[in-house]
């Protein structure tokens, strides 16, 4: 091997090593990088509170803070206000530089010129029909509408975290339910078992309890699984992470559904005057209500299309051509110049364009309209169904009450009637089930009760969404 042989060998084999090096050098950032991209936090999430135990008021923050619906309402607004900086453009006038050059070619009269030329020019809208006026307008009651859009998502939203805070309370109560009631039939069976086992009582109680106690644990396994599905809805209002575990915390007992106080009357109301304060408070009515503006604009902005339209402009240039004997600074200094002007656009025939759009703008006004009717009427509906519903609610809360105290008493009597042998074990067992119902009944029409107080507020439009909670 002579000596450029060697030479060239040692060549490749350093670059083999290079390349080797830099794939180990890729392969090693790669690794890195991989760790890194898995553990990084998405930052549209918000930051859970410490100890991860999630309030109510937690809940709320949350859900403003990152819920998709809210988040859309705010990217339309983000988006109205530049149609409002848009619109304001159109008055300030447009400002743009140009140049060119040529080199001719072939030239039969001898020589090849080569020209140049530079310039500046700007123009404005002096008037187009007040359209430029009418487009702000309306991107400006457009972004009012949107506004109360944000308001009025913020409510749901909150309203939706509240029910579903109050569902996993009035599930987390059912399942205390059933957890005392298998304390209480296990107690009995121990007791039963040892009558048994005495001959004081027949084997057949025995059995028939043990059977009791096996339908109360389905029922407690059941209500667990209730509570776990109102966690989980929960987590998808609030958008968190789905893999993680988390603790919602139970309101105190002065906003809890079972802190309401059944001695006294439901709240009264009248519906005239809730129907009246929907239709001042609630803020989608007046979103509709700035649209109705904004399609009544847009048929001015139509009309100004059949306007002359009346624009100013400026220019300024200057030019070179290698053909003149004098020099370049000097042909740029004599062929400088510029002008200024007004123009003037009268619309003749425009092919029905205007009358199109104006038409296109009445049949928007009317769509409008109709649609501002009919938010009016749903709302008036909706607030005569939640006053019906409060009132039901009042009176159904009032009738469990009563069942559960009767049930109580009747089971009760039924255990001591049991214990001297008056009794039998069916009639216990039924008194028993009739006691469950009742406090189940109770549960659940306390937290109606306390849904529909609730869905009173967000039906008439004076949820505040920064003071919201569960209960009374």
């Amino acid at each position: 091997m002579n000596n450029r042989e060697r030479t060239t060998s040692v060549r490749r084999g350093s670059l083999r090593r290079a390349r080797g090096t830099r794939a180990l050098l890729a392969a090693a950032a790669l690794a890195f990088a991989i760790p890194a991209a898995a553990g990084a936090q998405d930052t549209t999430r918000a930051k859970l509170p410490p100890g991860g135990v999630i309030t109510l008021q937690d809940a709320i923050r949350i859900a403003l803070a990152q819920n998709s619906a809210v988040r859309f309402a705010r990217n339309s607004l983000a988006l109205d206000s530049l149609s409002i900086r848009s619109a304001k453009n159109q008055f300030l006038p447009n400002l743009s530089a140009s140049s060119s050059a040529s080199q001719d070619v072939a030239n039969g009269a001898g020589g090849n010129p080569f020209s140049a030329s530079a310039g500046v020019s700007s123009g404005v809208t002096i008037y187009n029909g007040g359209q430029n006026r009418n487009i702000l307008r309306q991107a400006r009651t457009n972004a009012a509408a949107s506004v109360e859009d944000v308001g009025r998502t913020r409510q749901s939203v909150v309203f939706a975290v509240a029910s579903d805070f109050l569902t996993l309370i009035t599930q987390q109560e059912q399942l205390r339910v059933q957890q005392e009631n298998l304390t209480a039939q296990e107690q009995e069976l121990a007791q039963l078992q040892e009558f048994v086992r005495r001959g004081t009582r027949p084997i057949g109680d025995l059995y028939q309890e043990q059977a009791a106690v096996a339908s109360t644990r389905l029922a407690m396994v059941n209500a667990r699984r209730a509570t776990e599905v109102a966690k989980v809805n929960l987590i998808q209002e609030l958008v968190l992470d789905p893999r993680l575990e988390y603790t919602f915390a139970t309101p105190t007992d002065t906003t809890s559904p079972v802190a309401v106080d059944t001695t006294k009357p439901p709240q009264a109301f009248n519906l005239d005057s809730l129907i009246s304060v929907a239709f001042q408070q609630r803020v989608d009515l007046r979103a509709q209500a700035l649209r109705v503006q904004a399609a009544q604009t847009e048929i001015a902005i139509a009309e100004g299309g059949r306007m002359p339209t009346v624009t100013g402009n400026a220019g300024y240039g200057t030019g070179y051509n290698s053909s003149s004997d004098a020099t370049f600074a000097t042909q740029l200094n004599q062929r400088r110049g510029g002008s200024v002007g007004v123009g003037v656009s009268v619309p003749i025939f425009d092919r029905g364009a205007v009358s199109i759009a104006k038409q296109r703008a009445q049949v928007q006004l009317e769509n409008e309209l109709l649609t501002l009717r009919d938010l009016e009427q749903s709302v008036a509906l909706d607030v005569r169904r939640a006053y019906l519903d409060y009132i039901s609610a009042g009176e159904q809360l009032a009738a469990a009450d009563a069942q559960q105290k009767a049930a109580a008493l009747a089971l009760q009597a039924a255990q001591s009637r049991y214990r001297v042998g008056l009794a039998t074990l069916v009639e216990v067992t039924l008194a028993r089930a009739t006691l469950i119902q009742a406090q189940s009944a109770v549960v659940s029409a306390r937290s109606s009760l306390v849904f529909q107080q609730a869905l009173m507020s967000y039906y008439t439009g004076v949820l505040d969404p920064t003071n919201v909670t569960v209960g009374t």
